[in-house]
């Protein structure tokens, strides 16, 4: 059986602890070496750090720094779905208002609110029109993905998705993703 995972356009400091934060609320694992900006380790490092975790889903972030064109991060994410023992359930598409991208089309967005659009948001979490503008979020352009959900920069949002108030608007991306992908079923 593929391990289920969830993959986060994002690996700074403040979204490794936002994404181990709501690993914990959702009962899932986060593979914090994943984190970084950019995320430095490789595909299958990354791929035997899901295989040890003890049960899914699996939170993986991947992280591109701001590169141009496709970066590290966007070839992991595209590794990672093109692996056979990997399935991805939905990715968490990060806004940060990246000048040069074509940015993607979310299926739905999470507001600084809370609120579920069918919309894009910027990097505050405030609805902004049709796409994601992401350093890290061109190649879902090319990937099949079975749901991608758009946020705004993870842990900030005008501290609307704080750890210290338990990250709740990536938490509700996250919940999104496995509800509609029948993970709990």
């Amino acid at each position: 059986m593929p391990r289920k995972i969830v993959v986060i356009t994002d690996g700074d400091k403040i979204a490794t602890r936002v994404v181990e934060q709501v690993a914990r609320n959702v009962g899932g694992r986060a593979i914090s070496l994943s984190g970084g900006n950019p995320t430095e380790v490789s595909c299958e490092e990354i791929v035997e750090a899901i295989k040890k975790a003890p049960h899914d889903p699996v939170l993986v972030m991947v992280d591109d720094c701001g590169a141009k064109g496709t970066g590290r991060g966007e070839r992991i994410l595209v590794e990672l779905a093109h692996h056979p023992d990997i399935e991805i359930l939905g990715v968490v598409a990060v806004a940060s208002n990246t000048s040069g991208v074509r940015g993607v089309k979310p299926d739905i967005s999470v507001t600084r609110e809370g609120k579920i659009v069918n919309r894009a948001v910027d990097k505050d979490g405030h609805v902004c029109g049709g796409r994601i503008k992401g350093d890290t979020v061109d190649i879902l352009n090319e990937i099949d993905i079975p749901l991608i959900v758009g946020v705004g920069d993870l842990g900030k949002m005008e501290d609307a998705d704080h750890v210290k108030d338990g990250a709740r608007i990536t938490t509700i991306a996250v919940e999104e993703i496995l509800k509609r992908s029948h993970f709990r079923d």
